[in-house]
């Protein structure tokens, strides 16, 4: 599960899309990039087996719609 979800806009006109984000996922923090296009770019020290990396894309993706798309 993620908690402390943040995110920061690349631009300052936020209207741009492109966000950096952080957050922790068992305890480790974890920065990373979403695109416009709803790709996902995790920094190198970010190391999920293939079920934990599905399972955290889709948490973001819908804190993404809650946070910046409605």
């Amino acid at each position: 599960m993620i908690s402390h979800f943040q995110l920061k806009p690349f631009y300052k006109n936020s209207s741009l899309p492109g966000w950096h984000l952080s957050f922790f996922f068992k305890g480790k923090r974890i920065t990373a990039t979403y695109h416009k296009d709803g790709q996902i770019d995790f920094d190198e020290a970010a190391s999920f087996s293939t079920e934990e990396k599905e399972q955290v894309e889709k948490q973001i993706h819908e804190l993404m719609l809650f946070h910046v798309y409605e």
